[in-house]
């Protein structure tokens, strides 16, 4: 479920960030060294971006990757899973097993 939604708030800043720019999603893949049926997946939340990825489309549109992820945050856990906050909205990040933290800690 948070996937999704990290995938449609990157989308959101993608679009945002595009259209500022005045670039179709074509010239943007030309730009980028991506498709542009890429830029449509990623402007419709139907991928989450690679790194590098994100430094491309970053590059393509001459903004910082900083406004490409505005509104994400990852905000840990002590002893608990952490959580993204998606623009206000806490998204527990649930384990298999919850019974015990990763780093063995009871």
């Amino acid at each position: 479920m948070f996937k999704q939604e990290v995938a449609d708030g990157f989308a959101e800043n993608l679009r945002r960030c595009r259209k500022r720019s005045g670039l179709s999603q074509e010239k943007l893949g030309y730009r980028a060294s991506l498709h542009r049926t890429e830029i449509g997946l990623l402007e419709r939340g139907a991928r989450i971006p690679q790194l590098d990825t994100i430094l491309k489309v970053a590059g393509g549109l001459s903004v910082s990757p900083c406004e490409l992820l505005d509104g994400m945050i990852w905000r840990p856990g002590s002893f608990s899973p952490g959580e993204f906050d998606l623009n206000g909205h806490s998204n527990r990040v649930t384990a298999e097993n919850d019974e015990h933290p990763p780093d063995g800690h009871v």
